[in-house]
């Protein structure tokens, strides 16, 4: 009886643990958007350089708090691209309304996400920016889920964001710890980490671990993962996401 009882306790504190961050945020407010998504703002936040004015090559990754109750756990991620002395940007991202959830078309690279404002992780422009577009729209193609989405444990957004860096050799970029979904492998059970150097391994995005430069080590428990990145100088919460000094992704210097 001892046993059963240290053990279930073991298991309430953990499972304590993971729905901490969640809890949080849903008890202080902090996330508090529009009563609908209707009604919710999809308005550019000034973050990228307007196409009109910026002759160079933008490759952009963005990332912004899941709508409604799903924004205690999550963010929802994409890709922005701009061509060399394109007047627009494309926008490459997965919605699970539509029966065919990739959506690679022109549009505002910052925009809210239905009143969730976006966070710039990663910026690269110029020539290297030049040579990652045509493997990123390759790899858009190529998406092995392109009529499936499921919230949890993925595929979603932030399996098809991770998949387009993993498949983009030369981009690099470490996706947040609450970008659950990006740790779903589909069939695979090993794979290289967004951020380059490293390995993850993956049960079908619901346990796994992670080890890289970018990202540091993170456990991922029921799609909630938490961890530690010395080279950032943080650490990782779930839901809460990564509090860090550094930002270890590639960003342009403009754009600061």
């Amino acid at each position: 009886m001892k046993r059963f009882f240290k053990y279930t306790s073991w298991f309430l504190g953990g499972l304590l643990f993971l729905l901490s961050g969640p809890l949080l945020l849903a008890t202080s407010g902090s996330l508090q958007g529009a009563e609908s998504w209707h009604t919710a703002t999809r308005a550019s936040a000034g973050i990228a350089p307007p196409p009109e004015t910026t002759k160079a090559a933008i490759v952009q990754v963005y990332g912004a708090r899941a709508w409604s109750w799903r924004g205690y756990f999550a963010v929802h991620t994409w890709i922005a691209t701009k061509e060399k002395g394109a007047s627009h940007y494309k926008v490459h991202e997965v919605t699970g309304w539509r029966s065919y959830v990739v959506n690679s078309r022109p549009g505002e690279p910052d925009r809210h996400w239905y009143g969730a404002k976006p966070e710039l992780y990663a910026d690269i422009r110029g020539e290297e920016a030049e040579e990652l577009i045509p493997d990123i729209y390759q790899a858009v193609e190529s998406y092995p889920y392109p009529t499936e989405y499921e919230a949890w444990p993925g595929p979603n957004s932030n399996t098809f964001t991770a998949w387009v860096i993993r498949e983009t050799e030369g981009l690099e970029v470490a996706l947040p710890n609450h970008a659950i979904g990006k740790d779903y492998l589909g069939d695979h059970v090993t794979a290289p980490v967004p951020g380059g150097s490293g390995y993850q391994l993956s049960f079908g995005g619901y346990f796994g671990l992670l080890v890289g430069v970018r990202e540091g080590l993170e456990l991922n428990v029921l799609g909630l993962s938490f961890g530690v990145n010395p080279l950032g100088l943080g650490i990782k919460l779930p839901g809460i996401g990564e509090l860090a000094l550094r930002n270890t992704n590639p960003m342009s210097s403009d754009s600061e």
